[in-house]
Parts: C-alpha cells; structure tokens; sequence
C-alpha cells in the first residue's frame, strides 16, 4: 500500500521519523551556524514580518483583514500566545505577543504559514509571501519597552503619513480593542480552507494586558494619551511641511502587485531586545552571551556523542532532536 503521493510508508513509523529529525538538526546545526536563540516563557517581544519586494500583498480588504486575523488568532490560541496588539500594513505587520509559555517559534511558524498559504490562494500567487530575511523578534525587557512598542504598533499607519488618525487606518488594527475591551473575532476563511476541514470555524480572543505589566486601566490610560501625542505631532509636522496623508481610499484603491516608491534603507542593525533602561538591556544581552557560550559547549559535546544537558532556553534541538534541556 503506498502513502501519500505515491510514497511507500514507513516501515518503523515512529522510530524512522526520529531518526530522521535528529539527522536534520545535527546537519543544520553544523552547514548553517545558525546562532541559537533563547526561548523562555514569561517574555513579552514584538514580531515585525514584511512582504517579499515590500509588495502590497497585506493591503487592507475584507478578506484580507479577516484572514489576518483568523490566522493571527489562531495560531496564537493554538500556541498559548497572548495578543496583545497587532497591525497590518499593505506590506507588512507588527505584532507585540506575551509568550507565558515559551512557545512563540510555534506560533510565528504556524502564523505565517497559515497566513501566507491564505493570501495566496486569495490573490492567485504561487511564490513566497514572505521576504526572505529572517522574521524580526525583538524581546522587551522592561514595561517601559512594552508599552513603547504598543504606541509604535498602534501608531504605524499615521506615522507613515497614510491615516491621521488611528482609527481611521482600514486594516488590522488592535488599539481600539484593546482600550475598549472588545474581543477580535474572525470566521474561517473559505477561499482556503475547507467548510468540513479540521480548523475552527470562528475564533475569538479579548485583547488584553498581563498582570506582569501591573495595573491594566493605568497602562491603558497611558498608551491613549501617547497615541494621542503621536497623532498630534504628526499632524503639527504636516501643517509645517505642508504635507498630506494618503488616506483611507487611496489605501483601499492601490494595487497589491505595487510597492512603495521609497528606497528601503539596508544593512539596518536586526536588534534582539529593546528596553528604556540601559542597564536592563545590557543585562539581557549579557544574558544572551553567556546562553549561547553555554549552548554552543553543550552542542559540541553532544556532537561528539557525549550525554549532554543543554541549557535553559534551548528550544530547536529539544524540539526536533529531543536533548535533555536543564530546568530554569
């Protein structure tokens, strides 16, 4: 009997499959380099993603704006990820996450996947989404870091002169959710996935801060009134240069084959953490040092057949090549 495709199944199931991870984690472990991340749970970061050529391919649409969302919750209700606050631009989206459980690969992997797969039956593409470049997953180190990247999130479409007003942005955009205390709910989307298929029909999921950020009505109260101020600077700027917004028809009008016109700056720094306080983020990258001098130790010895305990934070070996990782 053959499997799927024609392909003969395996005759030791399990052990096969196994066997077979591990080899692909030593091979990528040793041809790529790959330098590896820490994954703990309890972390907040931001996860920034843009469209291959900075195509409009995430241009607002009703369907467009229900299978962000679909996907986004999705993913983040199968992977125990909560949202904080998203935004979807025409050719790209920041979204800021708290990982309670340290499984955010999972879900970044599963979210862009599914949202990728979606768009493009939608628009009738075969090739990548997705630019080539690794996603960005900026860890934030302290509240102020937090709440930093909620404004900028909330904030993306009038600070790139497109709306002026948050609010007025006709894609994803979580702020009035979030303050408002309203859940974001999307239905599948039927130009991809099956009516009868194994994924939820509808999805849900009340935007919220996590008690590690302390009282929530404080915070909220404070990122109104920075998103205010960045709404009117934006609009002070503009009366001075004589500059204009877009606007939501013309968002909703352009192309999704187009891109912007802007040269995109390059070799920009991809940094890792983000936090107010200096000695917060010197002591998270001194952290990340000193994890990946202890990973890179234990992978040779593990290379070399030794029993190896890796340690805490490892996540790629443990997942695909069942190390034993040490207990934070």
């Amino acid at each position: 009997m053959s499997g799927r495709n024609g392909r003969q199944p395996d005759a030791q199931g399990p052990k096969v499959a196994e066997s077979r991870r591990v080899k692909l984690a030593v091979f990528l472990v040793v041809a790529t380099g790959m330098l590896p991340r820490q994954v703990l749970p309890g972390q907040f970061y931001m996860v920034t993603r843009r469209c291959t050529q900075r195509q409009f391919l995430l241009r607002p649409d009703r369907e467009t704006n229900n299978t962000f969302t679909y996907c986004l919750l999705e993913a983040a209700l199968r992977c125990q990820i909560e949202i904080l606050l998203p935004c979807a631009m025409s050719n790209h989206h920041h979204t800021v996450i708290y990982d309670r459980c340290g499984r955010y690969p999972e879900f970044v992997e599963h979210f862009h996947k599914m949202l990728a797969r979606s768009q493009n039956a939608l628009r009738g593409r075969w090739e990548n989404l997705w630019s080539s470049e690794q996603v960005c997953v900026v860890k934030l180190v302290d509240r102020a870091a937090v709440i930093d990247k909620l404004v900028y999130t909330a904030t993306n479409p009038v600070q790139d002169q497109l709306v002026d007003r948050v609010h007025h942005w006709p894609g994803v955009n979580g702020l009035g959710a979030l303050l408002g205390g309203r859940a974001l709910r999307a239905t599948r989307p039927l130009h991809f996935f099956r009516p009868d298929g194994p994924m939820p029909e509808v999805v849900e999921m009340r935007l919220a801060i996590p008690a590690e950020l302390g009282p929530e009505a404080a915070l909220l109260a404070e990122l109104r009134d920075r998103v205010r101020v960045v709404e009117a600077e934006q609009e002070a700027a503009r009366r001075r240069s004589g500059g204009r917004v877009l606007g939501r028809h013309a968002v909703l009008t352009q192309s999704w084959r187009s891109q912007p016109k802007s040269r995109e700056p390059r070799r920009n720094l991809r940094p890792r953490v983000a936090g107010r306080s200096k000695w917060a983020r010197i002591e998270a990258l001194l952290r990340n040092r000193a994890f990946v001098a202890d990973y890179v130790s234990a992978r040779d010895r593990w290379r070399q057949g030794e029993l190896t305990v890796f340690p805490p934070g490892t996540y790629w070996l443990r997942r695909f090549a069942y190390v034993p990782v040490a207990e934070t």
